[in-house]
């Protein structure tokens, strides 16, 4: 798994700055500049680690003589207790770092623990997609941790894919027309439509569209649409899901599911950064 440096590094710089500003006075007052120490990464609780890179980038930020040791990898499953990295520096630093570096680590492992979760849901039935429903700034690093959970990425933004919404739909004076609109401005992707009753599914098809979205229609619905597009179109269920629902999703015969929750509300997991002690390991 890897994550280019690109997507986050400026990210990182402006973190530490809205962070520390001119100096962080509680630190500075406190741990004489000389002063050295050992701290560890550790998991409270089970999750998919993501983000690994990143908060070592914000130690060396602030010094790169910084040592981060990774133990584990983005992508591996933790348990509670579980040492995730080791960190040997100025004492200043690593105090300085904690807070920024768990911001990143304890949201990007918490898509990663979340999508892991749906995707074992499925049962290996569907393909858990992502949405763009992530935080302004953080999509790069966002997609990257679902893909940390075993998820798949939906397009990256409005330039990589064609998908024609309700919106698009009303402007456009039906799903037809939105279609022909596309193919006449000249565009060569997969073209998706979103679809919210069996009626447009119908207009979907009739405009071969390459995906059709069942977005917040019912089990029974999605049933009989899937019967009713007959594989003619790729099919996408979307709108609402809750990781409840996944199984009986994966049994409708569809071949993607989006889920928005993955990057929008998914709990931050539980890591800490903990000060070693003389003994040589952290406080559980």
């Amino acid at each position: 798994m890897s994550l280019d440096p690109a997507d986050f590094l400026d990210l990182v710089r402006r973190a530490l700055a809205e962070d520390v500003g001119p100096g962080d006075v509680t630190t500075n007052s406190i741990v004489p500049v000389e002063t050295r120490a050992s701290a560890q990464f550790i998991a409270k609780s089970t999750c998919v680690v993501a983000g690994l890179d990143v908060a070592r980038a914000v130690f060396h930020e602030l010094d790169p003589a910084v040592r981060f040791t990774a133990l584990v990898q983005d992508g591996d499953r933790c348990g509670g207790g579980d040492v995730l990295a080791e960190l040997e520096g100025s004492a200043r630093v690593l105090l300085t770092g904690e807070r920024t570096s768990l911001n990143f680590l304890q949201h990007l492992s918490g898509i990663a623990t979340l999508t892991a979760r749906f995707v074992e849901a499925t049962g290996g039935e569907l393909t858990v997609l992502d949405t763009r429903k992530t935080i302004p700034t953080l999509r790069a690093l966002a997609k990257y941790a679902v893909r940390c959970g075993g998820g798949t990425n939906h397009r990256i933004g409005l330039w990589d894919a064609v998908l024609i919404k309700d919106n698009h739909i009303r402007i456009a004076g039906g799903i037809a027309e939105a279609v022909r609109r596309v193919r006449a401005h000249g565009v060569t992707l997969s073209i998706e439509v979103e679809t919210q009753s069996l009626a447009e599914v119908h207009e979907a098809i009739g405009a071969r569209a390459d995906v059709i979205m069942l977005d917040n229609l019912s089990d029974a619905e999605m049933r009989e649409a899937i019967a009713l597009i007959g594989g003619r179109a790729k099919v996408e269920v979307s709108g609402g899901i809750t990781l409840d629902r996944i199984p009986a999703l994966a049994g409708l015969g569809a071949d993607v599911v989006s889920v928005g929750a993955l990057t929008h509300s998914a709990p931050a997991a539980d890591i800490s950064l903990e000060m070693v002690e003389d003994g040589g390991t952290a406080p559980r």
